[in-house]
């Protein structure tokens, strides 16, 4: 089976080089589900949080994107209340030729750096544009109270 070899060889790859800041750790009854967690940068505004995340590969990966919940709540222009990050290469702009480590370094990258740019959560957005001392203070707030 293709998805199970190539999922294989990234949890490999990925174990050999692992991403700074990120923990990746496959379900104990399926390869295809990880559990992963992302301690914020400290120069995010989630520092000194780690927010959690599960990573589901389908059955026809890499021809289908994976998909991204986290389950750590997080006040985050481009992460909705169930968790659904919001990145293109998870959308319309993937490619079977995407790897793992790519998606989970999009990811973190995502996390640390908010965006009001292809929101999920527009209120949030327009406050990171318009008041962002107070979108700050908020996520440092939902950091401490769910992520600490």
């Amino acid at each position: 089976m293709t998805a199970l070899r190539r999922i294989q060889k990234e949890l490999k790859d990925l174990t050999a080089n692992p991403i700074q800041g990120l923990t990746i750790d496959p379900k104990d009854d399926s390869i295809f589900e990880w559990a992963c967690a992302i301690k914020a940068a400290s120069d995010s505004p989630y520092k000194g949080g780690t927010f959690h995340f599960t990573l589901k590969m389908p059955d026809n990966f890499p021809f289908k994107a994976p998909s991204v919940t986290f389950t750590t709540k997080i006040y985050h222009p481009g992460i909705n209340e169930e968790g659904h990050i919001c990145v293109p290469i998870l959308r319309d702009e993937w490619k079977p030729s995407i790897t793992l480590s790519t998606v989970l370094s999009v990811i973190q990258e995502k996390l640390n750096n908010p965006s009001p740019d292809d929101p999920f959560e527009p209120d949030i957005a327009a406050q990171l544009k318009n008041d962002k001392s107070k979108f700050l203070a908020t996520a440092k707030e939902w950091t401490k109270k769910h992520a600490s």
